[in-house]
C-alpha cells in the first residue's frame, strides 16, 4: 500500500484509535490498513494496556498524573494549558475529566489558574464566542476539503491539504504538499479514500485546482469523485462561509501548531502534521461536539475506494451523447456546451423539471441545464 503518511507509528495509533470506537468493522479496517488481523489485534491489546508508546520504543508523556489536592490539579492544568497553549478552559477540563482527573474544579476556576499564571490573555476570552453551525446528521455524508493558504519554508513554501468530515469534525487529511495541482490532490484523496472510505459527497471551493474559475464549470478532480460514485458541491464565489467548518479547522491549525514556525521543508511540517492530528482527533475536547473528541463522532465508511474507475453507464431511458474536444455535445442538430472536464466521456439527457428545458447529467449529477427554447446553457445552481 503506497502509504502518504511515513511515520508507521502515528498509522498505528490512527488504526487502534478507530478500531476500538463501539462497533467498528476490524476485519475491514485490516483490509484498509493492509495489515493482518493477528498484528491489528496486538497493537490493540498493547494500545489498551500501555497507551501511545505500547506501539513503539518511544517516550510519550503520561496519560494520568494524581489530582489529590488542590496544588495537584493546579498543577496539571498548567501543564496541560502549556501543552496546548490554545486549549481554553473548557477544553482543558474536558481534557483532564477525559484523562482520569478526579474532584475537577469549575471551568471559572480553571480559568483564573491560567490568569495566575500568565497563560491567558484578555483578547483570548474575548475571542472565544461560540456561534451555531448547520452540520451533517452522519458521519462520511459530506467532507470538506481545501488547501489552506501556502508559506514559506526554508527550502521552498508549503500548501496544507486538509479535509474535514462535516458531521464529527475527524480530520480525514492533513498532508504538507509542495504545491496545488490536481495530481497532488488526487493523490492524497486517495490514500485517505483507502483508510476511511468514500464520502457520499464533497465540498470545495472554485479556486485551483477544485474549480475553473466560475459556477457551474467542472475540473478533472470533479469528473474522479464523480465517477467514483461522490456528489460534488463548490462553495458560493468569494463566500467562504460555505465552508466555515474547514476554515475554521485552518485556523485552529495555525493557532496550535503552525505559528510555531521554523519550518525547514514539507518533510518537516508533515512530520509535526503527524504528531498533531492524533491530539486533534483524540484529545482535544471540540466546543461544538459538547466538548466531546470528533473521534467520538466519527466511523469510517461502508463504502470502499475501488483502485479501478467504474465504467460510466446510464439507464435506457436516457439519451447519450459524448462529449467532444471542444467540450460540447450535439443535441437536436445544435452543439451545446458542457464543459472540457468531460471530454471523450459520455452524458446523460432527460426532461428538466419545466417544458423547454433538459438536463445533462454525468452519471447521476445534475451537470448542466439546457434551454431549448433560446439555445443557451444554465449551470445547476
Amino acid at each position: 500500500m503506497p502509504w502518504l503518511v511515513k511515520d508507521l507509528i502515528h498509522i498505528r495509533l490512527e488504526f487502534v484509535n478507530i478500531a476500538l470506537q463501539p462497533d467498528a468493522n476490524v476485519r475491514q479496517l485490516c483490509r484498509r490498513f493492509g495489515i493482518s488481523p493477528t498484528i491489528a489485534y496486538k497493537w490493540m491489546d498493547r494500545y489498551q494496556r500501555e497507551g501511545p508508546k505500547g506501539l513503539a520504543d518511544q517516550s510519550r508523556r503520561p496519560q494520568k498524573s494524581p489530582a489529590r489536592t488542590d496544588a495537584a490539579i493546579e498543577r496539571e492544568i498548567v501543564a496541560l494549558r502549556r501543552e496546548h497553549p490554545a486549549w481554553g478552559s473548557r477544553k482543558l477540563r474536558r481534557r483532564l475529566q477525559d484523562l482520569g482527573a478526579s474532584a475537577l474544579p469549575a471551568t471559572s476556576t480553571i480559568t483564573g489558574v491560567l490568569h495566575r499564571h500568565g497563560l491567558i490573555a484578555p483578547e483570548q476570552s474575548q475571542a472565544a464566542t461560540p456561534f451555531q453551525r448547520f452540520e451533517r446528521s452522519a458521519p462520511n455524508q459530506l467532507w470538506q476539503v481545501d488547501f489552506k493558504g501556502h508559506f514559506a519554508l526554508r527550502q521552498g513554501r508549503c500548501h496544507p491539504l486538509c479535509s474535514l468530515d462535516d458531521h464529527s469534525r475527524y480530520n480525514v487529511l492533513l498532508a504538507a504538499c509542495a504545491d496545488q495541482k490536481e495530481t497532488t490532490a488526487q493523490t492524497h484523496l486517495s490514500g485517505a479514500f483507502r483508510l476511511h472510505g468514500l464520502p457520499d459527497e464533497i465540498l470545495w471551493d472554485n479556486g485551483p485546482p477544485w474549480g475553473s474559475g466560475g459556477a457551474g464549470s467542472y475540473t478533472a478532480l470533479d469528473v474522479w469523485l464523480m465517477r467514483l460514485g461522490i456528489r460534488v458541491y463548490h462553495g458560493r464565489p468569494y463566500h467562504p462561509q460555505t465552508q466555515g467548518k474547514e476554515e475554521r479547522f485552518h485556523r485552529t491549525l495555525q493557532v496550535e501548531l503552525l505559528a510555531r514556525g521554523g519550518w525547514s521543508d514539507c518533510a518537516h511540517v508533515q512530520k509535526a502534521f503527524d504528531q498533531w492530528r492524533p491530539v486533534y482527533n483524540t484529545q482535544r475536547p471540540h466546543e461544538a461536539l459538547g466538548m466531546a473528541t470528533p473521534l467520538k463522532r466519527y466511523h469510517p465508511s461502508q463504502r470502499h475506494f475501488p483502485e479501478s474507475l467504474p465504467p460510466v453507464e446510464y439507464a435506457s431511458a436516457l439519451e447519450v451523447r459524448r462529449v467532444d474536444e471542444q467540450g460540447q455535445i450535439s443535441y437536436r442538430g445544435k452543439l451545446w456546451r458542457v464543459g472540457r472536464a468531460f471530454m471523450g466521456l459520455p452524458v446523460g439527457v432527460r426532461p428538466g423539471k419545466s417544458d423547454g428545458l433538459m438536463e445533462v447529467l454525468f452519471l447521476t449529477q445534475v451537470i448542466k441545464e439546457l434551454d431549448l427554447r433560446q439555445h443557451t446553457t444554465h449551470p445547476v445552481p
